[in-house]
């Protein structure tokens, strides 16, 4: 293959995903627009959203490279398959990290703001979003990275040029609104 024929194809497999991920990084500015009053509710929430979402593009986007390293390998076969020990661990590991590293971003953010001397929430608050968002959306990525580079692989696309751009744009619509979700829930249940 000539340059110019590697440099097509790239093009012609990122750009559609890229246009879709322009326009759910979109979605979730919306979504976030939206959260004026669980903002104001809530002191230091919003020093938890640019850290909540980084980490699901860097935890889930990690799974996403180890899936298409094992699947170019021939470590594991491009199916659903939970007997897989490989897709098992590499699924609970970023599970783990997901939640792990939410609720050490609450624990950051309540210290952070308390020793500054800003408003802030309780910890236990800040805790129980970051768990539920961190849980929830670690589900709901997991299964979009899985689903994405697997059906990729076996269409012929390389996992690689997709998973970065479906786990940002996932990870920012997913993280933003399991946020919101999480926000209500902890809300709801009396601030804990």
């Amino acid at each position: 293959m000539t340059v110019r024929e590697v440099a097509a194809e790239a093009y012609r497999e990122a750009l559609p995903v890229l246009a879709v991920s322009a326009v759910g990084g979109l979605f979730a500015g919306v979504v976030l627009g939206g959260m004026e009053a669980e903002l104001q509710a809530v002191p230091g929430l919003l020093m938890l959203v640019p850290a909540l979402l980084a980490t699901r593009g860097n935890v889930y986007g990690s799974l996403g490279a180890r899936l298409a390293s094992a699947l170019h390998q021939g470590l594991i076969e491009p199916t659903l398959n939970l007997d897989d020990e490989r897709l098992r661990d590499a699924v609970a590991a970023a599970l783990a990290n997901g939640v792990l590293v939410s609720l050490f971003a609450a624990v950051l953010a309540f210290v952070v703001l308390a020793v500054l001397g800003r408003r802030v929430a309780p910890v236990t608050t800040l805790l129980g979003i970051a768990g539920i968002a961190g849980l929830i959306s670690g589900l709901l990525l997991t299964a979009a990275v899985v689903g994405v580079v697997f059906l990729g692989y076996r269409r012929g696309y390389n996992p690689d040029t997709l998973a970065g751009p479906v786990v940002t744009t996932t990870g920012d619509v997913v993280g933003v609104a399991t946020l919101l979700l999480a926000t209500r829930i902890v809300l709801g249940l009396g601030g804990l």
